[in-house]
């Protein structure tokens, strides 16, 4: 029993249970007057043993139920709003789409018309041609001629003039008349007739326009010639200027 009793309580514990059993012993002995002494030992209190050790923690109780569910609360203020955000990178490019169906053909357009060939045997009547000319001799001493090719011939021939640096500033003379109404940098031609437009003459006097053996003041179908002849010899002699020439 003793073994059984310090098993449970140990050493400490067992002392404690003896002590309270020989209290209780002595408290009923002297109840009943044993020894008579029963006065003197029921008025004496009975000394109190030490304090055993506290016991081992008991197993944990079953969990409780739930309490009510509280009362939803107020909803708080909303938050300043956040600065904007850095650019995400570029996505990758997507993938080319399916080429579009072919559109039908539109109708065929008007047959335009016939235009010219590419060689022109004679200048088409009303269409002009233009060039430039010049003559020079530095000691002029026998007469000079200054020709006047044209580059696409003309079918028939016609009248030529030729306009001094004078007739062309005050716009007068035979060639003025004739309908040579152009300048030097912008030579012109009525319709049949070859105007010569001088910019320079220098020691140079015009005998006219002729070619060959035709008569002055002429042209033929490929072109014509300007006659000068000196004022002084010996003298450098010049001339120069531009030319136009219309078909009739």
């Amino acid at each position: 029993m003793f073994s059984t009793l310090r098993n449970r309580f140990g050493i400490p514990g067992v002392i404690s249970v003896i002590a309270l059993v020989f209290a209780l012993i002595g408290g009923a002995w002297a109840a009943s007057g044993s020894g008579g002494h029963g006065k003197a030992t029921a008025s004496a209190k009975a000394k109190r043993g030490p304090r055993g050790p506290k016991g081992p923690a008991g197993p944990a109780g079953p969990q409780g139920p739930a309490g009510p569910q509280g009362a939803a609360g107020a909803n708080g203020k909303d938050g300043a709003v956040g600065g904007q955000g850095p650019a995400g990178p570029t996505g990758p490019t997507g993938a080319t789409g399916a080429k579009g169906a072919t559109g039908a053909t539109g109708p065929t357009g008007a047959t335009g018309a016939t235009g010219l060939s590419g060689f022109t045997s004679t200048l088409p009547s009303g269409k002009t041609e233009t060039g430039v000319w010049g003559v020079f001799d530095p000691k002029a001493q026998i007469e000079q001629v200054a020709p006047i090719s044209f580059a696409i011939p003309l079918a028939a021939p016609g009248e030529a003039f030729i306009l001094t640096p004078e007739q062309i500033e005050e716009e007068e003379g035979a060639g003025f008349e004739a309908g040579c109404t152009g300048t030097v940098k912008n030579p012109t031609a009525p319709a049949g007739v070859l105007c010569v437009y001088t910019a320079q003459q220098q020691n140079a006097a015009t005998v006219g326009t002729t070619l060959f053996d035709e008569e002055f003041g002429a042209y033929l179908p490929p072109g014509t010639m300007i006659h000068f002849f000196f004022e002084t010899e010996g003298e450098p002699m010049a001339a120069n200027g531009s030319w136009a020439v219309t078909a009739p």
